[in-house]
C-alpha cells in the first residue's frame, strides 16, 4: 500500500463493496476494509517489522519508502521532516472519504 496507490484502490473497494454487499454486510466489510488499509499503511509508514515482507516485495528500501515515493518519487524517506509527517497525517485522514466515495458513486 502506499499514498499513490491506496485512494484508487480505496475507492475501487467501496464501488465493488456497493455493488455485491446487502447494507448490513456493507457496512462491516466497508468498516474491515478501511481498518486494514489504516493499520497497514501505517504501520508501513512508521517501518514497523512485521511489513517488511510488503516492503521487500515491492522493492523498497522500507515500509516508509515504499508508502512516501512508491518507486516512482524521490523523497526523503529516511529523515522526514515535520511537513512530511504532516502531508502524510492528512492523507491518512482521506482514506475513508476514498472508500466513502467509491461506496457512493456505485449507488449512483
Amino acid at each position: 500500500m502506499s499514498f499513490l496507490i491506496d485512494p484508487p484502490w480505496l475507492y475501487a473497494n467501496g464501488r465493488v463493496l456497493a455493488q455485491v454487499a446487502p447494507p448490513p454486510a456493507r457496512r462491516k466489510l466497508s468498516a474491515a476494509t478501511l481498518a486494514i488499509f489504516l493499520v497497514t499503511s501505517i504501520s508501513l509508514y512508521l517501518d514497523r517489522p512485521w511489513t517488511r515482507p510488503i516492503w521487500r516485495l515491492c522493492r523498497a528500501r522500507s515500509g516508509r519508502d515504499w508508502m512516501l515515493n512508491s518507486g516512482v518519487l524521490r523523497l526523503d524517506h529516511e529523515h522526514p521532516g515535520r511537513a512530511t509527517h504532516a502531508v502524510s497525517a492528512m492523507l491518512f485522514a482521506t482514506y475513508p472519504l476514498w472508500l466513502w466515495l467509491g461506496l457512493r458513486h456505485a449507488q449512483d
